[in-house]
Formats: structure tokens, C-alpha cells, sequence
């Protein structure tokens, strides 16, 4: 007969919830902003190899990308020779888009994250069996406090 025992672990964490909840917020920021920056890089080539306006899907993406180059259309000239358009717009619209998500994220990090705190650890030794001995009914519970300080 082999030895063998059995033992229940919890963990308990102060602000895990929080933390959790807050890593959940910008990953959708950063999923966000990333089909953004793809739709417009998208558009930024579509326009640079000169694709033809008249195709569907090429007219989509240009009214879906067209509300977020809006403002910044006028900024500078968009330089074209036939037919193809490097649009200095688009590529300050990617820019300041990445960084209003960056500046997403660093704020809700600083609004609502929670370091970590003590971790509370707590085992329960349920049943426990040596070689040729019955099984005991005793149970032994052990509870470990440690500070995880972050810095």
C-alpha cells in the first residue's frame, strides 16, 4: 500500500478582485485601439498602392476610418501621383490614437489598481495514510500569513 495524503489549499488576496477587474478594462482599451490602429494602417496602404475606390470593401473601410482621420484631414497636404496618396493625415490619426490609449490605460492603472497585499494561504490536511495504517479521520489545518509588498 503507498502513503498518500490528501490536502485542500485556499488563497486569499486583498485587491485581487480589483486587480483583476482593472487588467480586465485595458486589455479591451488595448483590444480596441488595436482593431483602430489596423483599420487605419489598412487605409493608410489602401490609399498608398492606390486601390480602387470603387470596390466595396475599399469604400467600407475608407467611411468606417473616414469619422476617425476627420479631424486631422486638414492638417497637412496629402502628396498623390497617379492615383496614389500618401495621407499624412492617417498616420497623425494613428499616432494620436495610440497614445489617448496609452493615456486610457496609465489612467485607470492610477485610478484603480490595488497592489498587492498580504497573501493568506490556508491548508487542510483532509486525510492522511501511511503503509499498513487505516485511515485517519483527524483533520490538521495549517494558515500561512505573508506580505507581498510590491514596489
Amino acid at each position: 500500500m503507498t502513503e498518500y495524503k490528501e490536502v485542500n489549499t485556499t488563497h486569499h488576496e486583498s485587491g485581487q478582485a480589483e486587480r483583476a477587474t482593472t487588467f480586465k478594462a485595458t486589455q479591451i482599451i488595448w483590444l480596441v485601439m488595436g482593431i483602430l490602429e489596423v483599420v487605419l494602417g489598412l487605409r493608410f496602404l489602401f490609399k498608398l498602392i492606390g486601390v480602387n475606390a470603387a470596390n466595396t470593401f475599399a469604400t467600407f473601410l475608407y467611411n468606417l476610418t473616414g469619422i476617425f482621420v476627420a479631424p486631422f484631414a486638414s492638417l497637412t497636404g496629402a502628396p498623390a501621383a497617379g492615383g496614389m496618396v500618401f495621407e499624412f493625415s492617417t498616420i497623425i490619426a494613428m499616432i494620436v490614437y495610440a497614445l489617448v490609449g496609452w493615456g486610457l490605460v496609465r489612467l485607470i492603472n492610477v485610478l484603480f489598481y490595488k497592489p498587492r497585499g498580504a497573501v493568506s494561504t490556508r491548508q487542510t490536511i483532509v486525510a492522511e495514510q501511511a503503509p499498513d495504517l487505516p485511515v485517519s479521520d483527524n483533520s490538521q489545518t495549517t494558515t500561512t500569513t505573508t506580505d507581498n509588498e510590491r514596489i
